[in-house]
C-alpha cells in the first residue's frame, strides 16, 4: 500500500508541475499573433479542400460560398465535395459550377467519412499539383482568412488541427458545461502544448496534412474519435506530429456538433502498444505517449486527499508540507490557466461544474451500471408482445436546416406510441389507439419548438389512405417527384421521405380526416 501511494504521489506531483508550466507558457501566445499578422506574405501552397457531406445541403451551400470569398488566390486551391449517399438534393446544388468537383457516392449505401475520404485520396494520389489536403466537414462555417491561416501554419508544420468555435445558442445545461470545458481545453491545454512544440490529437472536422505525408502513410483514419487518436500517435511516431493552431478557426452550430472524447480503455490500450515502441531519439512520440495517461480531475483530488491524510498522520517519503505545496502548485496552475483561456465569467462557473458532470459520466459508464441500464432499457422498450420499427429521418428548423434524428414506431399491447430521438435527447409519446394519433402528438410537439418532421405524413403532397385500418399507415404522394411524366397517385407510407418534401400545415387530426372524407365524397 505504501509503495502504491508513493507511485501515485509522484504521478500527480509531476502532473501538477507540468500543468503549471503549461499555464505559464500559455500567457504568451505571441508566436500565433505574429504568424497571423504576416500570414498574407507567405508563399502560397496548392491546397485540395475536401468537404465531407451527409445530407448537409444548407450548410454545404454556405460553406462553398465562404470558400469562394476566401482571401486566398483562387488558382491555388481546388474544392472537392464528397456526397455520401445524400438524399436531400445536395447533388443538384452545384450543377454547372466549375468551382466544385463533386464525388457523388450512391448505390452502395452510406460508406462513412473514412472510406469516402480514402476513395478520393486514392484518386488524387498521382496528382502532383497538390501540396496539401484540407479536410473539413460540411456542417462547418469559416472566416475569409481560413485558407490563408492554413497556408501560414504549414510553413513550420506538416500536419495541423484547428479551433472549433461552438455556437452555443439553445444548448441544454449539460451541453453548456461540456462546451465551456471544450473552450477551456482548446484555449489553454491544446494551445499551451502547441506553444511548447508538443503534439495534438487530430480532429477530422478540420484537419490539414501535406500530401507527401499521406503518400508515405497511405491513408487517413477518420472512423471515430478513438481511431483519430491512434492516427495522431502514428504521425508522432514518424516525426510529423499534428500541431494545434488557434488561427485556423471553424464555426459549428450546436445542433450539428457532437462532443467527443476518447474512451479511457482506448487510451490505455493505445498507451500499452505505443510504450513498447518508444525510442530515445523521438522525444515527441515519447511525450505524446505519456500524455495518454492524463488523469481525470477526480483522480487527482482523490490521490492528493489520500496522500495528505497519510503523510500528515504517518511517515511518508516526503514531508506533508511538500505534498501540500505541490497541491497548491496545481491550484495556482489552474488559476493562471484561466487568464488567457478567453472564458467569460459565466463560462468559468460552468467550467467549475464540469467535475460534477465528469463524476456522473464515470458512474454511468461503470460496467455494472452499464449492465443494469441495458437490462432496464431492454425491459422498458421491448416487453413481451411489443413490435418496433426504427427509421432514420430528419427534422427541419425555421431556417430550413436539416438535422438527423431517429423515430421508433412502437406497438405495445394493442396501443401505439412513438419515440423521437435526437442526439442524447428523447421524447416518448403517450399511448394512443392509433399510430397516426401518436405521430400527430410528435408533429405538434416539434411544431411548438419551431421544427418540422421531414416524413411523408408531414408533407403537403401526402394524403392519407382511409382504408379502414386502425393505424392508418398508408397514403398517397401527389408530387411530380421524381418525374412529371409519372402520373397518378403513388402509394407510400407515413414514415417515408424524399427530396421533394414541402411542409404541410399542421392541423388537428380530426380536421384532416374530415377534409379527406369530404374530398373523397366530392370525387364520387
Amino acid at each position: 500500500m505504501e509503495l502504491i501511494l508513493d507511485i501515485l504521489y509522484i504521478y500527480v506531483a509531476i502532473y501538477s508541475l507540468y500543468f503549471l508550466a503549461l499555464a505559464i507558457r500559455n500567457l504568451n501566445d505571441k508566436p500565433f499573433r505574429i504568424e497571423k499578422r504576416y500570414s498574407q506574405y507567405e508563399e502560397k501552397d496548392n491546397l485540395a479542400v475536401v468537404i465531407y457531406a451527409r445530407n448537409n445541403r444548407i450548410t454545404l451551400d454556405n460553406l462553398v460560398k465562404e470558400l469562394k470569398m476566401q482571401d486566398y488566390p483562387i488558382n491555388n486551391f481546388r474544392v472537392f465535395v464528397l456526397l455520401d449517399n445524400c438524399s436531400d438534393g445536395s447533388d443538384q446544388l452545384f450543377n454547372g459550377d466549375n468551382f466544385v468537383n463533386i464525388v457523388n457516392i450512391t448505390g452502395v449505401g452510406t460508406v462513412g467519412k473514412d472510406q469516402a475520404v480514402s476513395m478520393l485520396i486514392e484518386r488524387l494520389s498521382k496528382d502532383q499539383t497538390i501540396d496539401s489536403y484540407v479536410f473539413i466537414d460540411a456542417d462547418r462555417s469559416i472566416p475569409s482568412n481560413f485558407l490563408t491561416s492554413i497556408n501560414s501554419g504549414l510553413v513550420n508544420h506538416s500536419v495541423l488541427s484547428g479551433e472549433t468555435l461552438i455556437i452555443t445558442d439553445n444548448l441544454g445545461p449539460i451541453d453548456k458545461v461540456k462546451a465551456a470545458y471544450q473552450k477551456y481545453h482548446m484555449n489553454f491545454m491544446r494551445k499551451a502544448r502547441s506553444l511548447f512544440g508538443l503534439a495534438a490529437s487530430a480532429d477530422s472536422g478540420v484537419f490539414v496534412i501535406k500530401k507527401d505525408i499521406i503518400d508515405q502513410i497511405g491513408s487517413v483514419d477518420f472512423k471515430d474519435i478513438n481511431t483519430e487518436l491512434k492516427y495522431s500517435m502514428l504521425l508522432s511516431k514518424i516525426k510529423c506530429p499534428c500541431t494545434y493552431n488557434p488561427n485556423i478557426q471553424t464555426y459549428v452550430d450546436t445542433a450539428s456538433y457532437e462532443f467527443r472524447k476518447p474512451r479511457l480503455s482506448a487510451r490505455l490500450d493505445l498507451f500499452k502498444n505505443c510504450f513498447t515502441q518508444i525510442t530515445p531519439n523521438n522525444f515527441g512520440f515519447a511525450e505524446h505517449t505519456f500524455s495518454l495517461l492524463n488523469p481525470n480531475i477526480w483522480m487527482i483530488l482523490l490521490v492528493y486527499a489520500a496522500v495528505m491524510k497519510h503523510s500528515y498522520r504517518y511517515y511518508f517519503f516526503v514531508d506533508f508540507k511538500i505534498v501540500a505545496l505541490t497541491f497548491l502548485i496545481l491550484i495556482a496552475g489552474f488559476g493562471i490557466s484561466l487568464i488567457n483561456s478567453k472564458l467569460r465569467f459565466r463560462e468559468i462557473v460552468l467550467l467549475c461544474l464540469y467535475p460534477i458532470y465528469s463524476l456522473g459520466h464515470i458512474i454511468k459508464n461503470l460496467p455494472p451500471v452499464r449492465t443494469v441500464r441495458a437490462k432496464i432499457t431492454k425491459i422498458e422498450e421491448l416487453p413481451e408482445g411489443t413490435e418496433k420499427l426504427a427509421i432514420d429521418a430528419f427534422v427541419m428548423n425555421t431556417a430550413g436546416r436539416e438535422l438527423p434524428c431517429k423515430l421508433e414506431f412502437i406497438s405495445e399491447g394493442g396501443l401505439a406510441k412513438i419515440k423521437f430521438m435526437y442526439k442524447n435527447k428523447k421524447f416518448l409519446t403517450g399511448k394512443h389507439l392509433r399510430m397516426i394519433d401518436a405521430l400527430q402528438e410528435i408533429r405538434q410537439k416539434l411544431y411548438d419548438y419551431g421544427f418540422v418532421l421531414k416524413i411523408c405524413s408531414c408533407c403537403k403532397y401526402f394524403t392519407s389512405n382511409v382504408d379502414g385500418s386502425t393505424n392508418m399507415l398508408k397514403g398517397f404522394c401527389n408530387s411530380d417527384y421524381p418525374s412529371p411524366s409519372i402520373t397518378g397517385k403513388k402509394p407510400t407510407l407515413i414514415w417515408n421521405s424524399c427530396t421533394d418534401f414541402e411542409p404541410a400545415k399542421v392541423t388537428n387530426l380530426l380536421e384532416e380526416m374530415v377534409e379527406e372524407q369530404e374530398a373523397q365524397s366530392q370525387s364520387h
